[in-house]
């Protein structure tokens, strides 16, 4: 058996597989977001390790034999986040979560020196982890003297289950001080931010052995001898559970946020755009992103406003597709990342008139999304990836009207995989698989069974880019606002 245990910004979930990696069984444990302050995101570290621990009790409870054969555990999380701990483990803050944007002017200055982009391939976002550490050493200078190490939020719970400091190149291509091309981290970006290696963890590749599971906890959850592999970020994570790893792979996650994710056999950069490249979990391979902050979160602010579920909303539609009607949403409701590195910009509704129904607003949130993520399409585009189809995941897939709106909007099919859980957990498990056994990565890292195609619908391809047209013209026109 094989475990997979992904840390979430809203619980930590653990997954068994077997060796025909066929899902066992999951547990879970709930996690709550602190916000003392506006544009603050933290969690106390503590939180993850009982969150884990009731994960874990969960699958002993309900599958002992199982869990006894564990042996290899992956390791996934929320990117980004500044775990600070002192010479002797001791925690020293909350950490500073993905999407925390305190550190905004911080990331402007680092992001100014040329370096950052040069190494790292990417703009030094607020939520990114090197200008939080900047933050604190600004702020809390009596806590950045006492920094023994920087830890990504997953590599808290490896030093907890291993005793190790490791992080695999996933994880810290979203740091800000990872050569990405060269993956190591660069002292020279350490150095800008008052930090050195020795306060960093060793790197590994995500399918590497990193650590093993200390004797007291294997005795505790009744398992023997585990190993724990590098492990990735979340969408890497979620990449190796969709089988997202060879060149000309791609998924669009419709969650909360919206991403469109590409696999590449290359580095690949193109900060300009907005596009993330970063490390994938598996060696000489890399990946790039397309990042929209608002996809479900922008139909889930339309049904707190009128007062029904998103099946209802979405349902008022029908099945069948339409052409744009003319009224235009952005779905900057918390600022956008791709392709406008904009945290102050907002989202808005164009071309409102009487005729403009609840249908027709819930039709516009979703060509809005769609045209967020053409957005992210055409920045890949111009960072030298072009892609024929792509996997939807997410909660938002399971509106087969959406999926026919983002095909068009795209012009190219979308795929639906057939039913099952490829997230995150799950590819962190199949991580662990590799690292415990030796297995060839692309023999198990296969994508699922398509159960459904959607196609573009030609007969609203000209519509669609004629929306799409007004819809690019409208960022700069309010930008100003």
């Amino acid at each position: 058996m094989y475990l997979g245990i992904d840390l979430g910004t809203s619980g930590v979930k653990a997954m068994l597989i077997g060796d025909d990696q066929q899902v066992i069984g999951s547990g879970h444990g709930a996690l709550t977001v602190e916000r003392p302050y506006s544009g603050w995101s933290e969690q106390k570290p503590d939180d993850w390790i009982a969150a884990t621990g009731k994960a874990i009790a969960a699958l002993k409870a309900n599958f002992p034999r199982e869990l006894a054969a564990v042996k290899g555990i992956g390791l996934s999380g929320h990117m980004h986040g500044a775990t600070l701990i002192d010479a002797e483990d001791k925690v020293l803050r909350p950490c500073i979560l993905w999407n925390d944007t305190r550190a905004h002017h911080e990331a402007a200055q680092l992001d100014a020196d040329p370096r950052f982009r040069s190494l790292t391939g990417n703009i030094v976002f607020p939520g990114f982890t090197a200008p939080k550490l900047l933050w604190v050493r600004n702020n809390e200078p009596e806590i950045f003297a006492k920094i023994g190490k920087v830890l990504l939020p997953k590599d808290y719970l490896r030093l907890w289950l291993t005793g190790d400091y490791l992080s695999d190149m996933s994880d810290a291509a979203g740091t800000s001080w990872l050569d990405t091309g060269k993956r190591a981290w660069s002292a020279d970006l350490l150095a800008a931010t008052d930090l050195g290696e020795n306060q960093m963890p060793g790197l590994v590749e995500g399918t590497q052995q990193a650590g093993k599971l200390r004797p007291a906890l294997a005795a505790e959850w009744g398992m023997g001898d585990v190993v724990v592999a590098g492990g990735a970020g979340d969408n890497a994570a979620s990449a190796c559970g969709m089988g997202t790893v060879r060149q000309g792979s791609a998924f669009v996650s419709l969650g909360t946020s919206g991403v469109l994710f590409a696999a590449n056999d290359a580095y690949l950069p193109k900060p300009e755009s907005a596009v993330h490249a970063f490390c994938h979990a598996l060696p000489a391979t890399w990946h790039q992103m397309g990042v929209i902050l608002s996809a479900t979160d922008a139909l889930n602010w339309l049904c707190g406003v009128t007062g029904k579920t998103a099946g209802e909303l979405t349902g008022e539609l029908g099945d069948d597709l339409k052409s744009p009607s003319g009224v235009t949403f952005l779905p900057y409701l918390s600022g956008e990342r791709t392709p406008h590195n904009d945290a102050a910009i907002r989202g808005a509704f164009i071309g409102l008139g009487h005729d403009s129904n609840r249908a027709v607003l819930t039709q516009a949130v979703l060509e809005g999304v769609a045209f967020a993520i053409r957005d992210s399409l055409e920045a890949l585009k111009a960072a030298g990836t072009t892609l024929s189809r792509v996997t939807a995941i997410g909660g938002g897939s399971r509106s087969r009207y959406w999926l026919s709106s983002i095909a068009t909007a795209l012009g190219i099919a979308v795929d639906i995989p057939a039913d099952g859980d490829f997230g995150a957990a799950f590819g962190a498990a199949r991580l662990g698989l590799i690292a415990a056994t030796g297995a060839d990565p692309h023999s198990v890292l296969t994508a699922p069974q398509t159960e459904a195609v959607v196609e573009p619908q030609a007969a609203h391809a000209e519509a669609y880019e004629a929306a799409y047209q007004r819809y690019r013209a409208l960022y700069p026109a309010i930008r100003s606002l």
